[in-house]
């Protein structure tokens, strides 16, 4: 195993997930096993109405009138998570040198629930009723703009689109910021707001969403038989990273070490994933390898799982190879949804949960499990696991895949 001068210490956490607004709600929401889906009257209209919503979490009280009204969804609960993390890290804006503090968020699309009435403006003849603050609120760089000017992060920032990987993605590169000694501290991770009728209805068009909105809460089954599509998510997660010497010369406390990142392409399909999951393996063998771990150090995976016939069997079969016997894989978008560009970042907050509790968090509708999709997923309650070690995997339209490696103190 490889020393740990390349290590990047994990010293914050934020979350603003259908559970709950905060890392402890979200946790307790995902060790509850209750899935958050219900019926959305935002996608009324749209081909699938069923979502995970966030609900209230808060943006007004944290951040204030005037920034709410500048700024969509997407970047308020970047903001909200991105606050979270900065306390849990104990770090303030007037001690750090803000020429080393970057910002890189991952966001798939970036926003679209602000552009259907400029549109309607625009099909009406009425190009001056057109807003001068569209463009500036729903481009994806916006949410790490905007927590760059809110706690003055002057280093590097911009945001990463890998699809549903740009979370984890963003992780990664963010870990490279760090390593390289670019940055002291990076705040990372991603954001996502879909529940938007063209979003929901496109996803669906598409074959990619369940058709369960009979039974919302049963409709995400990740692994299982029967499954028939994802549901959609809402949510921000950040993580603050930082070099282990800037954390303890601050005395601040590691919650864990970010050990291994890996990046690769299937070069395959514009949607669909390798059928063999070759692009997920190159990845998860890359993590490992920059962790300098072997398949048998992992004790917990937290799969990818989105619920789709194809991207489930791809990755247990890229999960099979690498591991043999997989270790105890867990499922978190069968209770939160698929935030996705804020997935993979969501996911990995709760990798770190995962090692820091000693708990895999169980995943829903897991009652009738696809042969094919041969791996011990957790179910029903929380698993305790007495792991050191554990993987988070991000996968992404056109193959774009991402896998982190978290490691315990």
């Amino acid at each position: 195993m490889r020393g740990r001068e390349r290590d990047v210490a994990v010293t914050g956490l934020g979350l603003v997930t259908p559970c709950g607004t905060g890392t402890a709600a979200t946790w307790r929401g995902l060790c509850s096993g209750v899935p958050t889906a219900v019926a959305d009257e935002r996608l009324s209209g749209a081909l699938v109405d069923i979502c995970c919503p966030v609900g209230e979490f808060g943006a007004v009280e944290a951040l204030g009138h005037r920034v709410v009204l500048r700024t969509d969804r997407f970047t308020q609960m970047a903001l909200v998570a991105a606050r979270e993390a900065l306390a849990d890290a104990a770090l303030s804006p007037a001690e750090w040198d803000p020429s080393r503090v970057g910002v890189v968020i991952g966001v798939s699309t970036g926003s679209t629930e602000s552009w259907a009435p400029h549109f309607a403006s625009l099909a009406a003849g009425r190009p001056e009723d057109v807003s001068p603050f569209l463009l500036p609120r729903t481009v994806p760089n916006m949410a790490a703009a905007e927590i760059a000017i809110r706690f003055g992060a002057q280093g590097p920032g911009f945001a990463v689109s890998t699809a549903c990987a740009a979370g984890a993605t963003a992780i990664g590169v963010a870990r490279d910021l760090v390593r390289s000694g670019t940055c002291d501290v990076v705040v990372a991770g991603g954001s996502e707001a879909p529940a938007v009728p063209i979003v929901a209805t496109c996803f669906a068009q598409m074959g990619a969403l369940s058709r369960r909105t009979d039974d919302p809460a049963g409709a995400c089954r990740p692994f299982a038989a029967g499954r028939d599509g994802f549901v959609l998510g809402e949510g921000a997660g950040m993580l603050i990273l930082e070099r282990p010497e800037h954390a303890t010369a601050r005395g601040a406390t590691l919650h864990a070490r970010l050990t291994g990142y890996g990046a690769s392409s299937d070069a395959h399909h514009i949607t669909a994933p390798h059928p063999q999951g070759r692009g997920a393996e190159a990845a998860i063998r890359a993590a490992l390898a920059d962790a300098g771990l072997a398949p048998r150090d992992i004790g917990h995976v937290n799969a990818h799982g989105t619920g789709t016939v194809l991207n489930d069997l791809a990755e247990a079969r890229a999960l099979r190879r690498v591991f043999g016997t997989p270790p105890p894989v867990t499922a978190v978008k069968s209770i939160v949804g698929h935030a996705l560009g804020g997935a993979g970042a969501i996911e990995a907050a709760c990798t770190v949960l995962s090692l820091r509790h000693g708990l895999v968090p169980p995943t829903a509708n897991h009652d009738e499990p696809d042969p094919d999709c041969d791996l011990d997923v957790v179910t029903a309650a929380p698993r305790p696991v007495r792991a050191t070690s554990a993987l988070s995997n991000a996968f992404g339209f056109g193959g774009q895949n991402a896998v982190l490696v978290f490691e315990t103190p």
